[in-house]
């Protein structure tokens, strides 16, 4: 071990400076600190073993933190307390040691916030909140404490600096000063570049030489700290089997199996893990450990008008922005992180500058990302011509593309220069934000956000461009090409860009030319092939996200109008405000199945729950508006008694021509007894379906009431 003295962890040197009497002690205690420590007993072993023997002995069938562990308790029973503080004194040395290095390492990344006072403002008063929670959640004496905290929060919420943050205060002494003694800190990056490896070499990765004091790190694992930082990105399962498992940390193993045996304790029990991940990521990680806590960054109203308040200075501003934003379900669910509230407040300011009515034209995503990209590019920065500007931006949307399909997004000299991008055009490119340092990966860079990646790899679809493959790319991960097919973001950016007005964003100030001829032609055709099979896809909202961002109305008529059924999933607001510019167009629509979770149940009054019933009633006008639909079925769903009652009033419209109604797998608070009592009113009502409802006797007696009156014109019941 790289120690300042070799004696420290020399077995035979402390067993050396023992007389023949205190060792024929020490092997007699041997046998009990093994049954107290849960070991089995040493092979072989009895009382004439000579101190070589037993030391190899030792070093063969145990692990070094539980033979220095032995050791000390045994030093202190043979009153040998000079042997003791030498082992205190290496472990508190060590210690110290450790926190050095993890402090270069961090100051080595550190790069200053890009974004201004602004973000610098807003991060300490966050991380300030989250440091507090923080100190008090692993002390035991804590009436919060737990092993395992989750960090959640959005891409560019934040994680990785708070991470940073909270790692140098530890080593500063003003965090965890008696509670954690050792970090281990892992990036979902360097997760996915391991194979296989034993906790030895994981805790010794960075230490000189990887020589890492293991016994003294190991021997108290209750102050040992696991920081796994975007759990969610890493590509192993850490669902593996019990019997798999493993206690030994000197053993290799795959990495998703040393993962979970960390996760479920089977190794270094009673570690601590602080996980940072994304919302979506967050039930899958949850369901490998057993306890937990969970910290939220996600941006409440009041913190997206404090950061509006300090982007712009000026208040009446920043309530003019702010009010624009509120009004719009998309860039409410955007500005969720302070990354996003950047960009949306760069295209509105702009905007706002170029003397408009305040009404900023960003209708959809590809509005505001759109302005921002032309409004960046074209900001100065060295950039005089509308050639650089074109070629800069190819060579941007390229390594966007590459990026994506081939699972990276932090990419290296190598892969810059493999899309054509100079050290120049980088430097202009951090100068405007839009390429910044990765925090993960030394020498990397990565986009501002993983949405205006998603963008510019949507406009290199409309380019004619040179594919090519980036020195980055994981030939382990060239089958995450199939992530991008279909409906993802980047397929609904290109819808957004078929939209002429849109798309004159960009060639415009930029002076690119996009093509769409083929590209219209292609989605016609794939979309009139599923109108006509409409079992073909699982559910419609990825569809209708495209077509709320195209907005073209021709185009939008030409793919609805194919269409005789839908079903669509509704779980935020945003999900209800597209549903409902869709099916408004969806003119020859004769069967909607849907789904409605999380927008009513347990919400207190609020503006948020206001544009939900708004969203809601004339969703459920459609049910008297089309004069086609025949067919409602709600499954899955979970509506409140204001919800209901929309739902209703809709169904005894004289305007509905609902012959079936189906409901089905309801949530438990869902009575639907005003449903039920509606159904006399409907005289097209011809066939009712039960399935998974919740009941009761009050419900069965009921529905008997309404089958019996003589104006219920329902004929089958399922």
């Amino acid at each position: 071990m790289a120690e300042a003295d070799s004696t420290d962890f020399d077995l035979l040197w402390y067993l050396e400076k023992l007389n023949k009497k205190e060792f024929m002690s020490l092997k007699n205690h041997l046998k009990q600190e093994c049954l107290e420590i849960g070991l089995p007993e040493i092979p072989r072993f009895d009382l004439r073993t000579a101190k070589q023997d037993l030391v190899n002995l030792l070093t063969t069938f145990y692990e070094a933190q539980h033979i220095w562990d032995m050791m000390l308790s045994i030093f202190q029973k043979i009153h040998r307390a000079d042997l003791c503080e030498k082992i205190k004194a290496r472990r508190k040395r060590n210690r110290e040691t450790h926190k050095a290095l993890v402090k270069n390492k961090i100051l080595l990344q550190w790069e200053k916030c890009l974004f201004g006072n602004v973000h610098n403002t807003f991060y300490e008063e966050t991380i300030v909140e989250v440091l507090r929670k923080l100190d008090t959640v692993y002390d035991p004496r804590s009436t919060f404490y737990t092993n395992d905290v989750f960090l959640v929060g959005e891409e560019g919420a934040g994680k990785t600096m708070i991470l940073k943050v909270v790692l140098l205060e530890w080593t500063r002494g003003d965090i965890w000063k008696d509670v954690i003694s050792y970090i281990v800190h892992l990036t979902s990056h360097e997760i996915n570049q391991m194979s296989e490896s034993s906790l030895v070499e994981l805790i010794s990765k960075e230490w000189t030489n990887g020589q890492a004091p293991v016994a003294d790190i190991l021997s108290d694992s209750q102050k040992l700290l696991f920081i796994l930082e975007d759990l969610d990105n890493v590509e192993v399962n850490l669902n593996v089997d019990e019997s798999a498992l493993c206690s030994d940390s000197r053993k290799q193993v795959p990495i998703s199996v040393l993962l979970s045996s960390l996760l479920k304790r089977k190794m270094a029990p009673g570690s601590l893990f602080l996980i940072s991940l994304r919302p979506e990521g967050e039930a899958a990680v949850k369901a490998s450990v057993k306890k937990d806590h969970s910290i939220s960054l996600k941006f409440s109203d009041e913190k997206r008008k404090k950061y509006f308040t300090l982007f712009f200075k000026d208040s009446q501003k920043a309530m003019r922005a702010l009010k624009l934003v509120q009004e719009d379900d998309m860039l409410v669910n955007l500005c969720q992180v302070p990354v996003s509230c950047w960009i949306t407040c760069v295209a509105l300011n702009r905007q706002m500058e170029m003397g408009g009515d305040g009404k900023l034209p960003c209708q959809t995503l590809t509005d505001l990302y759109a302005h921002f990209l032309a409004n960046t590019l074209t900001s100065g920065a060295g950039i005089t011509t509308s050639e650089p500007r074109r070629v800069l931006l190819e060579r941007l949307c390229l390594l966007a593309l590459e990026g994506l399909f081939h699972d990276t997004l932090h990419f290296s000299d190598g892969d810059l220069r493999s899309v054509g991008l100079t050290k120049a055009d980088v430097s202009v490119l951090k100068a405007l934000n839009i390429l910044l340092p990765s925090s993960s990966s030394t020498d990397h860079h990565t986009f501002i956000h993983l949405k205006i990646q998603e963008f510019c790899a949507a406009i290199a679809y409309m380019m004619v461009l040179t594919e090519c493959q980036i020195p980055s790319a994981h030939k382990k991960c060239t089958g995450r090409r199939e992530r991008y097919n279909d409906f993802s973001p980047i397929v609904t950016s290109v819808f957004g860009l078929l939209n002429e007005k849109r798309r004159k964003i960009l060639e415009t100030s930029i002076g690119c030319n996009l093509l769409t001829g083929e590209l219209k032609n292609y989605f016609l055709q794939k979309m009139k092939s599923l109108g006509d099979h409409p079992k073909a896809v699982e559910h419609h909202m990825p569809l209708f996200y495209c077509l709320f961002e195209n907005q073209d109305e021709e185009f939008v008529k030409q793919i609805t109008d194919s269409f005789l059924e839908a079903t669509i999933y509704i779980q935020e607001n945003k999900d209800l405000m597209v549903s409902l510019y869709c099916l408004e167009h969806c003119h020859l629509l004769q069967k909607l199945r849907l789904s409605v979770q999380c927008i009513f149940e347990n919400k207190e009054p609020s503006i948020s729950k206001m544009r939900s019933l708004v969203y809601w009633r004339d969703l459920c006008n459609l049910l008297h508006t089309k004069e086609n639909l025949k067919e409602l079925e709600i499954c899955n769903s979970d509506l409140d008694d204001t919800s209901e009652r929309v739902l209703c009033k809709a169904l005894t419209h004289s305007g509905c021509r609902l012959q079936t109604l189906k409901l089905s797998y309801l949530s438990v608070g869902t009575r639907f007894e005003d449903v039920f009592r509606t159904i006399v009113h409907n005289q097209n009502l011809k066939f009712l379906s039960l399935n998974c409802v919740p009941h009761s006797l009050k419900m069965f007696s009921l529905l008997g009431e309404v089958l019996e009156n003589p104006m219920c014109s329902i004929q089958h019941l399922r």
